[in-house]
């Protein structure tokens, strides 16, 4: 029997990856009849022009949009190999690469997700096969972004078993590119320090987070010799400008920030904005950590995603990326409990990031979202409000862990946990 079962799923790989070349082909094909710009990418190639010149970073202005350059100067470095091509070459070889990415992220994800003999290869071809189509996979390749690259390193800690030696250098240089995935560094230190607490064993968890740290200040260090005024502007004032990277309130900034300068009426929440996103943070890493020090690792690091993408002063719809580890999540307890609850969740979710909603409303030209009505503004903040809705579900992953942890009947069955990656480490103790 297991003979046969072995060869009915190697029989599944080809259909699979059929199916997502399939999918990837009409991808290729509709984003080249929406003739995509491609805008961010091209300013990865000036920044990496920059460098080789020696220009002020921070100081130019890249395409014709006349967009600024907002990443640590790390990312700068990292950019000039895109110099060696012409735009018209680079494009197609970025959204190649892109699509692969997206592959190893979904993989990746399903190893955090499920049990490793769920997470097959010909599961992550069929996921990948649609999850190119989400909104936020969609624009991360229309405008060249780097969102899943920092994904995947992100995930790859994340999926290391425990003893890894280099688990935390791939959020240490995620956070050198763009800060935003420190995050994860310090979800990972809280993750140990709880358990620590309660258990009075130091984890894993508290290494991978000086790993990441250690590899960012190697990364950041790296970039201040090299550039040192670029360096010294970014960490002295760029980094305070939180309006450099776009409008607040433009409908493509599904974080805290952009939803109250929605609601408000204005481009600028300044202290509200500033209190609401502490608060959200705290509650998120609560929930994050919570999760993750009772063993529900995927739960806590999908929590802790999501918080990051709230909290930053900017989250542009493409930067949710993370919505793919959040429905994978979903569908495979919804696959291993059932239940017309987690079927809706996980539909609603996928429903959420596939709709491409946000985008029913006036957005072009000039400042229309300032003038939103009630149901524009709850379409504006759709991203948010999947968020806040997966942070409430998280919690009470959490308060059915803890009730099964405590022998209560009316918990949820409690799965075996399974060793293999950073965060797990905590359920074994």
């Amino acid at each position: 029997m297991t003979v046969i079962a072995t060869t009915v799923v190697r029989r599944q790989v080809p259909l699979a990856a059929l199916g997502c070349l399939l999918s990837f082909v009409l991808f290729w094909a509709a984003q080249r009849a929406a003739d995509v710009s491609m805008l961010d990418l091209l300013v990865y190639r000036t920044e990496g022009l920059a460098v080789r010149s020696g220009v002020d970073l921070y100081a130019l202005r890249a395409t014709e949009a006349d967009l600024p350059v907002t990443y640590p100067p790390f990312s700068a470095l990292l950019f000039t190999p895109l110099t060696l091509l012409e735009p018209a070459d680079l494009r197609p070889l970025a959204t190649l690469g892109n699509l692969l990415l997206l592959v190893v992220f979904v993989r990746l994800s399903l190893l955090l997700v499920c049990e490793r003999r769920h997470a097959r290869v010909a599961t992550a071809l069929w996921a990948s096969a649609l999850a190119v189509w989400a909104e936020p996979v969609w624009t991360t390749l229309r405008y060249g972004q780097i969102n899943l690259l920092l994904a995947v390193l992100v995930m790859w800690d994340l999926t290391r078993r425990p003893g890894h030696r280099w688990a935390g250098a791939g959020i240490g240089l995620a956070a050198a590119i763009k800060l935003t995935p420190a995050l994860f560094a310090v979800f990972l230190l809280l993750v140990g320090v709880a358990v620590a607490a309660r258990r009075g064993v130091w984890r894993p968890a508290v290494r991978h987070a000086c790993v990441a740290a250690a590899t960012f200040l190697g990364a950041t260090l790296c970039a201040a010799v090299v550039l040192p005024a670029d360096s010294r502007t970014f960490w002295t004032r760029v980094i305070f400008s939180t309006d450099r990277a776009g409008r607040p309130e433009n409908t493509a900034n599904q974080s805290v920030r952009g939803v109250l300068a929605r609601l408000l009426h204005t481009p600028d929440p300044g202290v509200l904005w500033a209190a609401c996103a502490g608060l959200v943070c705290a509650v998120g890493l609560a929930v994050a950590v919570a999760a993750a020090a009772r063993g529900e690792r995927a739960w806590g690091a999908a929590a802790c995603a999501a918080t990051a993408l709230l909290v930053s002063p900017v989250s542009w719809s493409h930067h949710w990326v993370w919505c793919v580890p959040m429905v994978l999540l979903l569908w495979s307890r919804a696959t291993r409990w059932g239940g017309t609850g987690r079927w809706a969740a996980a539909g609603g979710l996928a429903l959420v990031f596939c709709s491409y909603a946000l985008w029913w409303v006036p957005h072009t030209p000039g400042r229309p979202e300032l003038d939103q009505n009630f149901g524009q503004m709850t379409l504006s903040a759709i991203y948010p409000l999947a968020a806040a809705a997966f942070l409430a579900v998280t919690a009470r992953t959490v308060v059915r862990r803890a009730r099964a942890d405590h022998g209560s009947p009316s918990a949820e069955p409690r799965r075996a946990p399974r060793a293999g990656t950073a965060v797990q480490a905590v359920a074994k103790e």
